[in-house]
């Protein structure tokens, strides 16, 4: 794949990632627990697992063909389970120029 490809696909799915996690913790969970509705969990849980896996998936990728040391892969899953993390490691890949030029 195409570096320039990949990492447009590595933003965006790490861009979905994150927003599913907090419509995940800010809406559909509030929905089960306060309104007994947890039909809403089912469905955006699902969706962010999928979005989830893609985005490990993105970061493997990422590490083999821009050659991040393992540290820094393991910096990218790490970020993946905090709210709003995907969003802080994109910012903070292309401060440290881990990113593509």
């Amino acid at each position: 794949m195409n570096k320039d490809v990949l990492w447009k696909w590595f933003r965006r799915i790490g861009n979905l990632e994150a927003a599913s996690f907090i419509l995940l913790l800010g809406v559909a969970m509030p929905l089960k627990y306060l309104a007994g509705i947890p039909q809403a969990v089912s469905v955006v849980g699902m969706a962010h697992g999928v979005l989830f896996i893609a985005y490990l998936y993105m970061v493997h990728e990422c590490r083999m063909q821009f050659k991040w040391p393992f540290w820094v892969a393991a910096m990218g899953a790490l970020a993946s389970v905090a709210p709003f993390g995907p969003f802080i490691f994109d910012k903070w890949l292309q401060k440290k120029q881990y990113a593509p030029q």
